[in-house]
């Protein structure tokens, strides 16, 4: 029999739609990232961290305990249980030593755990003064603790990349040059870093100001934002020159662009959600931002309801 070119052609291409139409029948659909996570109701949530691939974790203000979920399946279970006389505020995980940092609210308190297990592995009493540690970033070298009530800075350093040293070493750094504290009011809260460590930024909330702290002298220099300002600044993640700020009780993020030497900065955007109620601090997966509703502006009871958000960026 005569086959034309064109008749081959064809069939070519009838064969590869039939093997094309057999992968895809036998491929399992990808899972969608759910938009709205669900948390135990009455859990109080502040903090949020990315851990390994869809992990995330949560912090507790009421009882210290933390969740872990999957930010794929939307599933979780409390992974460190409710600790007696502890809060969990702002946390950061660390996948170089898999360890958790928490900062402890009005307890004065850093709190380290194993992020697979639970189980403790540190309670470091950063200050004895009237405190609330607020947040905490995990530099190469060393873990950085903001202070709402206080002008100072606590850094906890880390032997290594690979493991916490038996015994610590803490260091209070002074906040000075530009920064601006009121007393009796909400102050430092947010804190970031760059890849080196080199430079820390931290958002002011009652001020609704940007600052860049050398973590080696604790001089804060002003961002300068011209007309713009972050009111309400909450946790912040530090994206290249890219900021992000929660401003919790507005329900937005505010995106601001920064200059190379991070003195100056641009609000270009607001990220905003339907299903945001009173957010305060992020964390990052892919193209997805996911924010915690603390739902301050609710009372709070066991029935009470808080959910994780998932916004692109």
């Amino acid at each position: 029999m005569f086959v034309t070119r064109t008749s081959w052609r064809r069939s070519i291409i009838v064969l590869l739609l039939l093997m094309f139409g057999i992968m895809t029948i036998g491929a399992a659909p990808a899972q969608a990232f759910p938009d709205v996570i669900a948390l135990p109701n009455g859990f109080r949530p502040e903090g949020i961290a990315s851990g390994n691939d869809t992990t995330f974790y949560v912090g507790s203000i009421s009882t210290g305990s933390v969740y872990r979920g999957d930010l794929q399946t939307g599933e979780g279970a409390v992974l460190v249980p409710a600790q007696a006389g502890r809060s969990s505020i702002g946390l950061k995980y660390d996948s170089r030593t898999g360890l958790l940092f928490v900062a402890g609210g009005m307890t004065g308190y850093a709190y380290i755990y194993d992020g697979q297990t639970g189980a403790n592995v540190a309670a470091i009493q950063l200050t004895t003064l009237p405190s609330f540690i607020n947040d905490v970033v995990v530099t190469k070298d060393a873990a950085y603790f903001t202070n709402s009530f206080q002008s100072e800075l606590y850094r906890v350093s880390l032997a290594g990349l690979d493991e916490l040293p038996p015994a610590p070493t803490l260091v209070t750094i002074p906040l000075s040059g530009d920064y601006q504290f009121t007393p009796g009011a909400f102050n430092a809260n947010g804190i970031d870093a760059t890849p080196n460590g080199k430079t820390l930024v931290i958002v002011n909330s009652t001020e609704g100001a940007l600052y860049k702290v050398d973590p080696a002298t604790g001089i804060a220099t002003r961002i300068d934002l011209g007309t713009g300002s972050v009111p309400n600044g909450d946790g912040i993640l530090l994206q290249g020159k890219t900021l992000y700020v929660v401003q919790n009780v507005l329900n937005q993020i505010a995106v601001v662009e920064l200059d190379p030497d991070f003195t100056a900065g641009t609000i270009v955007d607001t990220i905003t959600s339907p299903s945001f109620r009173v957010p305060t601090t992020i964390a990052k997966f892919g193209d997805a931002l996911y924010a915690v509703n603390a739902r301050f502006d609710t009372p709070p009871t066991p029935d009470t309801e808080y959910e994780v958000v998932r916004v692109t960026r």
